[in-house]
């Protein structure tokens, strides 16, 4: 690609100014725990939604999601709930208020406020090996992304080929990034975090506006038509995809019968099946709990984490649209005539023929930043549960604080290499992807969501359950890599909820006392009529929480609302009117229709608790 000296020097300019924020702001952080990795619960709500809605504009995922785009078209929309990507709605509309309810530092931590005894402490150690696992997954991820982007935007190969090593162009860019980004995050912890996100955020918003507009005066409805299968600018679906690219890409077809995503109607009904299970069992123990954790009261982590989805999915997807349908009417002769193409490179391609000087500078860097961003809060959410639950208050205690942040810095470089070394042998980011969302999480979801809704699920049940999920995510992924992790999904459910019974049944439950002050702190739903009798004896005014339908109302509402908010840009880029208006107008209606049924609610229960 080729770059001016005016893009050099933004990107330049670009890193010097994160670095040195990151490193100035790292003062306030370096002799206390709370201060490294929440920030001392005083960020303000608003930064701390900008700054989660920063670190989704990563660049694996903006690749990942610009490639489904371009190859499954408008049915892309659906893809990522896989994750599920609607897992935020549930954190806005009630899990961010019982979390935070809890007023700990990591998810390890949170854990003791719900289990008792030899049974919580498996617990804890258990949520542990998950934090750690799931970060050097996602470490893993980011490494195969920033190689891959890197090594297509920037002229130099910087290849290593010896008798004794041998090292890609795309790694050794990785290794360059990863370096810079650990190095400032082990400074500053989360205050670095967010203030370097924050910036990148507004950096992100102004370049998806540039490439917008670009794309929306060189493109034309009939322009992607004329490339584009049958049923592409489609939204809805039947039992397969039903899309040929045979006419002018058919090397895509390969690639439709490899990723899994054929069948999607069977896909959907699995993702819808996952999707509820893992989004009630809430975020995993990594940077979106971190974030919830930082904040100073339980309403401004509600608050918090519907402001990401309303500041994040629109100008992503512009980006992502924009870069989509140029790169479809622009670039498909060229990959076509490649039979090696890697569709995962689009992006980068799409970029360097498209952008002019400045602003490719620009976006290169905010990318760029933004994959340090999403690196960096992975790299400081998991070793505060190395540093505080495992050294602090279990191996080592009584050392002072300058003592454990020191911890937390060698885990984070110890995590990184972990993570560095397994995304060395990464076979794709789809590939990556697909396992962290549907086998890994799929072991967390079980015992995760009987903690909420179960009285008599107890700390043994939770560890076994637990454990059972993490190996059998362990043995699909070295025994039946060639699956498509989330059909197995089902199996490791399965697998973890025997784990979660036969523990609690095998073992008693916890201790009353602490069932009893979780119930009243948290205040959640579901079974828990015995530890209800008993508060009541103590407190005969204590009411219990009869919101369940209200709250999954308000799921349904804030799914539909997150869904206009991906899909009217997209609408916008392709020109098709009609979609866009109806859009625009389901953003209106659910919009308003959260502000009296979730917010409203949230607001006065706020102040009725003073």
């Amino acid at each position: 690609m080729y770059l001016s000296g005016l893009d050099y020097a933004i990107i330049i300019a670009y890193f010097l100014i994160v670095l040195g924020v990151g490193l100035w702001i790292s003062k306030l952080a370096r002799n206390d725990l709370d201060q490294y990795f929440l920030g001392g619960n005083k960020i303000k709500w608003y930064f701390l939604g900008l700054s989660n809605a920063s670190g989704m504009f990563d660049i694996s995922g903006v690749m990942w999601t610009v490639t489904l785009l371009f190859v499954y078209g408008l049915k892309s929309a659906w893809i990522p709930w896989l994750w599920p990507v609607w897992n935020q709605v549930f954190v806005m509309i009630f899990l961010a208020v019982w979390i935070r309810r809890s007023n700990v530092m990591t998810g390890a931590s949170w854990i003791l406020t719900r289990f008792s005894g030899r049974g919580g402490a498996l617990s804890k150690n258990i949520i542990i090996v998950f934090a750690v696992i799931g970060a050097i997954g996602f470490i893993a991820y980011f490494f195969e992304g920033i190689g891959k982007f890197c090594a297509a935007i920037l002229p130099w190969d910087l290849s290593v080929n010896h008798s004794l090593l041998s090292i890609s162009s795309e790694n050794v860019y990785a290794l360059i990034i990863v370096g810079i980004t650990t190095l400032y995050t082990l400074r500053g912890g989360m205050m670095s975090v967010v203030a370097t996100e924050v910036f990148q955020y507004i950096i992100m918003t102004i370049s998806s506006l540039a490439i917008a507009a670009i794309a929306f005066n060189a493109v034309g409805y009939n322009d992607i038509m004329e490339v584009v299968p049958k049923g592409w600018d489609e939204m809805f679906f039947g039992w397969k995809m039903d899309l040929d690219w045979s006419a002018s890409l058919p090397q895509l077809n390969g690639k439709i019968a490899t990723d899994g995503f054929e069948f999607i109607g069977a896909l959907f009904m699995m993702m819808l099946f996952k999707g509820f299970f893992s989004s009630l069992a809430g975020p995993v123990p990594g940077y979106d709990m971190q974030r919830l954790l930082s904040t100073r009261t339980p309403f401004e982590a509600a608050k918090m984490s519907g402001f990401t989805i309303a500041v994040l999915f629109s100008p992503r997807y512009l980006m992502i649209a924009a870069f989509a349908v140029l790169a479809i009417v622009f670039l498909t002769p060229d990959m076509a005539s490649n039979p090696q193409i890697d569709f995962e490179t689009i992006l980068p391609n799409a970029i360097a023929s498209f952008l002019p000087a400045g602003l490719k500078g620009l976006l290169l860097a905010g990318l760029m930043a933004a994959f340090m961003g999403t690196f960096a809060a992975v790299i400081n959410a998991a070793p505060a549960y190395i540093a505080n639950d495992l050294l602090k208050n279990s191996l080592l205690p009584g050392k002072n604080e300058k003592t454990y942040v020191r911890y937390g810095y060698l885990s984070s470089f110890l995590l990184v290499l972990i993570g560095v070394f397994f995304g060395f042998f990464a076979s794709s980011l789809n590939a990556i992807t697909l396992w962290i969302t549907a086998s890994l999480y799929g072991g967390y979801t079980a015992a995760n969501v009987l903690k909420w809704v179960w009285w008599r699920f107890n700390g043994y049940g939770y560890f076994w359950g637990m454990l059972a999920g993490l190996l059998a995510s362990t043995v699909k992924l070295i025994f039946f890599g060639d699956w498509i992790d989330i059909y197995f999904f089902p199996i490791i459910f399965a697998f973890s909820i025997l784990g979660c019974l036969l523990g609690s049944y095998l073992s008693s439950h916890d201790d009353m006392k602490v069932l009893k002050s979780f119930y009243k702190n948290v205040r959640p739903w579901g079974f828990w009529k015995p530890v209800l009798k008993e508060v009541q004896k103590e407190d005969s005014t204590f009411k219990p929480n009869d919101m369940f339908g209200r709250d999954m109302l308000n799921v349904v509402i804030g799914i539909v609302w997150q869904m206009a908010l991906v899909v009217w840009p997209i609408f916008l880029m392709i020109k098709k009117w009609d979609a866009l208006a109806l859009s625009l107008a389901v953003v209106a209606i659910t919009s308003l229709a959260l502000k009296f049924l979730w917010y409203d609610s949230l607001k006065k229960e706020a102040i009725q608790n003073g």
